[in-house]
């Protein structure tokens, strides 16, 4: 299980003294998750779990950080299973990986900043597509501005087995490298798709990296997606994530789907006083 510990955003600004998080919506019923089934837990060597979502039939958008084990080492694609719409026990869809891929520029063991968030993003190549008519991808989007209201559907360390909505947070500040929202997340939340919704339709335009404080502000920081799908398509496209030599072998399903509590997160222990600037 990977610990958080909660970084001080000293610098915020007045006008955002009395932002707020709101109330999280438990997608307990098939019913009320019907429309975010393409938002998944990621299990992750049987000893913890993120959220991840697909943009595509056979790629998961997550956070690169949920790649590695505590000791800093990349996790084997067998290690790596992507539960579509996971919910009370069961899934819409349980796929296996084919390989996983981090963007160049993340530092797992780098110490906490507005790069390492940045470049927290991650594709995973499932190892066979999900095509089915109520597992619709998702498309990815341009930033949010500051003050655009935005959601985010996560699983989390108390709410493990099902999928909670939180569709009324705000952007509070947009910065080049990090967005800082309101947005309530926890354990298990890294990788979430963050949503904006509008004309355009509902498209994910953030991943969750970690939360932090700012005083007593419980906030989150996120990785405005910009170039970073296109870098980790085209490292993909060289054939990033599959080790010189290896033939791929197909892995076997697990017996049990683990339900506990293992959730990740990273430790941005010092987050740096200007996130909140706009």
């Amino acid at each position: 299980m990977r610990h958080m510990l909660w970084g001080a955003l000293i610098s915020l600004l007045p006008a955002l003294a009395g932002a707020q998080s709101t109330g999280l919506f438990s997608m307990e019923s098939r019913q009320d998750g019907r429309a975010w089934e393409a938002v998944g837990r990621l299990e992750l060597a049987a000893t913890a779990f993120c959220t991840g979502s697909l943009i595509t039939p056979d790629l998961v958008l997550t956070a690169a950080h949920c790649l590695y084990n505590d000791e800093g080492a990349l996790l084997a694609p067998e290690d790596i299973q992507f539960l579509a719409g996971w919910r009370n026990g069961r899934a819409a869809a349980y796929r296996r990986v084919r390989r996983a891929v981090a963007h160049p520029d993340y530092d797992f063991k780098a110490k906490p900043n507005p790069d390492r968030v940045y470049n927290d993003i991650a594709l995973i190549e499932l190892q066979h597509p999900i095509r089915n008519t109520t597992i619709i991808p998702f498309v990815t989007g341009a930033r949010p501005i500051v003050g655009e209201s935005v959601g985010v559907v996560s699983y989390a360390h108390n709410r493990s087995e099902a999928p909670s909505m939180q569709d009324t947070c705000q952007v509070m500040s947009a910065q080049k490298n990090v967005l800082v929202m309101s947005c309530s997340v926890d354990f298990g939340s890294s990788g979430s798709p963050v949503f904006a919704f509008g004309t355009e339709g509902t498209r994910i335009v953030s991943v969750v990296s970690s939360k932090a404080k700012s005083g007593d502000l419980p906030v989150s920081l996120g990785a405005p997606l910009e170039t970073q799908i296109d870098t980790i398509l085209g490292m993909m496209a060289l054939g990033a994530g599959f080790p010189e030599g290896s033939v791929f072998r197909p892995q076997r399903a697990g017996q049990e789907i683990r339900k506990d509590t293992g959730a990740k997160f990273v430790r941005p222990q010092d987050a740096p006083n200007d996130l909140l600037k706009p």
